[in-house]
């Protein structure tokens, strides 16, 4: 019983989150947490990575041993015990008096590459493993974390089922071929049909299998037994890109509702985006206000015309109080034809209606144009996937996307084409076999129903709420082409 009592003792400790909320009279607690500096052989800034705000420990000079004080350097690791007492320093309110330090974790200030002074987000990028301990990125993965919750408890305020899908599948729900292969078969020598081509039947699942671009498809067969359901998990996706917006793992929330259409799809993606960026600013309020600060500095170097127009919490004040503008990609063509972007040629790529509009495009319209978030409804067929529900016209499917100022498209979905003939009839238009998808099919055999989905970029609602500008700050370990560190 004596180690039980033991072993949970360390877990006797305030963190400095909640100790900054209190009024200091002189009450008795205990911290733990890394050291950010050393001051005077006095004054230590300790923090525990549940705020940025350091917590200013006093060492009362002639108490604690020189081999100890020496011991406290930058990054190492400290119990300390004490009387919470107000400070009568500028810049906070209270300060710990220590009566015992422990060092938990000593650390060489020669060798820890985290001085404490301003690091570049490329340097920062090298040592991924260690910048979670920065200001910057304590506040990014706050913020995720909190998005992630506000995810769930958005949809299970609904009644939503969270519904696993497979990471290992045979299936590729986009057509875009852009995969990882999964495997067993030996790279140098694998077994090959008579054809030459490779015998997948000797493999461990006896077949050609991938790691999922999507959890759609599996989710449209929850979506027809439990009426909604929402996916949250990782994608991925074998595409070159070297670019501040693609990663090659990703995570995607992929809901899918029996008896929506695209009106009702639209209603309920505005919905959502609204409610997790204003579970983040309910409370992640100081994280967001370091973000919005480090953000106006970073910007002071950029051109007049290169800045923006509003500070990272009036973005988002702006996206909470405001009914997202909703066009059709016809209309949407047509106001970038009439642009001065495009009359003045400042439009890298060439605008007429059937491209799959750029960043650029998607960019005019929402932060020029509009100066909102923007859904573009009503795609032109050629350019979207099998699924989605082809209208009347013939030439246009029931798609959504949403545009969001800064990153462009955050949002892609539509109304599920539910009709068998018309399902079938793309799908041989696009080659995908029904045969391998006849469980999909099923859905579409047995009680077929109206019914929609999207699909949202977790790591680009992470930038847009944080206002990072490159994509591989917003996910713990990036994983990119030639790039999977630890």
């Amino acid at each position: 019983m004596r180690l039980f009592k033991e072993a949970n003792m360390i877990q006797k400790r305030t963190k400095i989150r909640e100790l900054l909320r209190m009024k200091p009279e002189g009450q008795s607690l205990t911290v733990m947490g890394w050291v950010r500096t050393f001051r005077n052989n006095q004054f230590i800034a300790l923090n525990d990575g549940s705020t940025n705000t350091n917590l200013q420990v006093v060492a009362p000079l002639g108490v604690f041993d020189e081999t100890l004080l020496k011991r406290i350097t930058t990054s190492a690791s400290l119990k300390i015990e004490g009387s919470l007492v107000p400070s009568s320093g500028k810049g906070q309110a209270m300060e710990l008096v220590a009566t015992s330090i422990e060092v938990l974790g000593d650390s060489d200030p020669e060798k820890y590459p985290l001085q404490p002074k301003k690091h570049s987000l490329e340097f920062l990028r090298e040592i991924a493993h260690l910048r979670f301990r920065t200001n910057t990125f304590g506040s990014v993965f706050r913020v995720r974390h909190s998005l992630a919750f506000a995810i769930h408890q958005f949809f299970n305020e609904r009644g939503f089922v969270y519904l696993h899908t497979p990471v290992i599948t045979a299936s590729d729900a986009e057509g875009a071929g852009e995969m990882f292969r999964v495997t067993t078969l030996p790279f140098d020598n694998p077994p090959r049909n008579e054809d030459g081509s490779v015998n997948f039947r000797e493999d461990f699942f006896g077949r050609a299998t991938n790691l999922t671009v999507s959890g759609q498809l599996e989710g449209e067969l929850g979506a027809t037994a439990f009426g909604e359901i929402y996916t949250f998990g990782p994608t991925f996706r074998a595409e070159n890109s070297n670019t501040t917006r693609h990663l090659a793992e990703f995570w995607m929330i992929e809901p899918e509702m029996a008896f929506y259409d695209l009106e009702d799809n639209m209603n309920l993606a505005e919905s959502f985006i609204k409610y997790i960026i204003g579970y983040a600013m309910e409370h992640n309020r100081e994280d967001l206000e370091f973000l919005a600060q480090r953000l106006q500095e970073e910007e002071k170097a950029l051109p007049q015309d290169k800045r923006s127009e509003w500070t990272l919490l009036e973005k988002l004040e702006f996206v909470l109080k405001n009914d997202f503008e909703r066009i059709t990609y016809t209309e949407a063509i047509d106001i970038l034809l009439q642009s001065p972007a495009y009359k003045k040629k400042k439009f890298q790529y060439d605008v007429k209606w059937g491209i799959d509009m750029q960043s650029e495009h998607e960019r005019y319209l929402v932060e020029k144009h509009f100066r909102k978030p923007v859904i573009v409804t009503n795609y032109p067929k050629e350019i979207k996937a099998f699924y989605m529900r082809q209208d009347d016209n013939g030439k246009t499917v029931a798609a959504m996307d949403i545009l969001a100022p800064g990153i462009g498209e955050i949002v892609g979905g539509s109304q599920r084409e539910e009709r068998m003939d018309k399902l079938t009839a793309r799908m041989r238009e696009m080659h995908i076999p029904e045969e391998e998808l006849y469980w999909y099919l099923d859905t579409r055999r047995f009680g077929t129903v109206p019914h929609a989905g999207f699909g949202l970029g977790f790591e680009r609602m992470v930038q847009f709420v944080t206002g990072m500008g490159n994509i591989r700050d917003v996910i713990p370990f990036p994983r990119t082409p030639k790039s999977a560190e630890f």
